[in-house]
């Protein structure tokens, strides 16, 4: 029986008998030839059939093809310049259809998103989805790669929490039993718990959940977050230098692999970003001012459009598409960021801004129990329901931070597409629990 060859991979072979398999994508029906251009998940080939005495049963075969028939062909490979598609072709010898597609599509090039998404799986037979899902395969690996080879641990922590991890306002409460549970905002308590178990530098790629009710290009209820953490940091400042050599390893991978590709189906350069410029966010603040925006909050965090001005500034200013916002207030970061020594109000953390958003928060974490419950008390928290919590703490813990990412808006950025549905498989939001 002949193997199934991909189709990336008939450019290596000679002449000579094939087996293909993928769908239809176009057919052209023509008085003595009948082409098909078939697609399968590595790129797609010409087929060719001559009208000719004795092909008939393959000719109807073909006539009646609808686009998305999923079909096995067998036939002759040949290397000709003259076809557009590769400079090869196959002569149908056999096709076998395996399953036929219903003749009228739901979906088409300018179907919104949302309708797009009710049918995503037809949304993602192309190859531009193709290309996105491959680069993030690619920058994953690369990420993980780059962990691995400096002794980090994978972890995987429980989605299931018995209290917050981050802030109640975003909780998702399940039945757990007779009682109840919290889907996992974030990782971070179990990142930090393994500083205190002595792991030493650990990381995870895994399911966050935030019961926002955004419905902004930017938010979903359920995304895959990037984390890591590591122990004996001197400050945030060595957080900022591993996660810009994570970016600069990551996007490097995906612009050697998926590059050209990247270039002609998205019109977009991946580029590999230099040192990150790095600015206190008050300072921030004051650039985006002066340059026209007004803020309106008085929180004295940076708005989306203050991202979106500073990002500019730091692409202008410094040739980046990557600007670091650090030393944040401490009345909008979580109790357990470290505050800095040189001014008590202020955090030893940051936010990543990549093209003018946000795609990560990083800190070094307080490790010193009295502080830490001090913290607690200072935002006004149970320190009962995080006793746990604080349990870390209680029998040593080395200094430490790390950082959580969304992996969806690093595609989005990367590929410059216009939301967070686009690029994720399959988008949960507000009002979108299926497919």
């Amino acid at each position: 029986m002949t193997e199934r060859t991909v189709i990336s991979a008939l450019a290596a072979l000679e002449d000579g008998p094939v087996k293909v398999q993928g769908w239809v994508d176009t057919v052209r029906d023509q008085k003595k030839v009948q082409f098909v251009v078939l697609r399968d998940e590595t790129g797609a080939c010409q087929l060719v059939n001559p009208r000719s005495e004795g092909r008939e049963e393959i000719s109807d075969t073909i006539s009646n093809l609808a686009q998305g028939t999923m079909l096995t062909i067998e036939g002759d490979l040949k290397a000709d310049e003259r076809v557009k598609l590769g400079g090869l072709e196959v002569k149908i010898s056999s096709i076998k259809v395996e399953s036929e597609a219903d003749p009228e599509t739901p979906i088409a090039d300018d179907t919104s998103i949302d309708k797009r998404l009710d049918w995503r799986f037809l949304d993602l037979r192309t190859e531009r989805n193709n290309v996105m899902f491959r680069a993030q395969t690619t920058l994953v690996n690369a990420m993980r790669q780059y962990w691995v080879e400096r002794d980090y641990i994978e972890i995987f922590t429980p989605k299931l929490m018995a209290s917050a991890s981050e802030s109640r306002a975003e909780l998702f409460e399940v039945g757990y039993f007779e009682g109840k549970a919290y889907l996992a905002q974030s990782p971070q308590f179990f990142k930090q718990m393994a500083q205190s178990a002595g792991f030493g530098k650990v990381f995870e790629v895994g399911p966050v959940f935030r019961a926002d009710p955004s419905f902004t290009s930017r938010h979903a209820t359920e995304f895959t977050g990037v984390d890591a953490e590591i122990s004996w940091i001197d400050s945030h400042e060595d957080v900022m230098n591993m996660h810009e050599e994570l970016m600069r390893t990551a996007l490097t991978a995906v612009k050697e692999k998926h590059g050209d590709d990247i270039e002609r189906l998205f019109d977009v350069e991946v580029k590999i970003p230099g040192p990150i410029p790095r600015i206190p966010l008050l300072e921030a603040r004051e650039i985006v001012e002066s340059r026209g925006h007004k803020f309106e909050r008085n929180d004295l965090d940076m708005d989306p459009e203050g991202e979106r001005e500073i990002g500019r500034w730091a692409l202008e200013e410094h040739g980046s598409e990557f600007v670091f916002l650090t030393d944040y207030p401490a009345s909008i970061r979580p109790f357990y960021h470290m505050r800095s020594t040189e001014d008590a109000s202020l955090t030893r953390s940051y936010d990543l801004i990549w093209n003018g958003v946000e795609i990560a928060t990083g800190a070094q974490r307080e490790h010193r129990l009295d502080v830490l419950e001090r913290q607690v008390a200072d935002k006004g928290m149970d320190a009962a329901e995080l006793s746990f919590y604080l349990d870390f703490f209680r029998y040593g813990a080395p200094p430490h931070g790390g950082f959580g990412m969304g992996l969806s808006r690093v595609l989005m950025l990367m590929l410059h597409q216009p939301n967070l549905r686009e690029v994720t498989y399959l988008f949960r939001g507000p009002n979108r629990l299926q497919p």
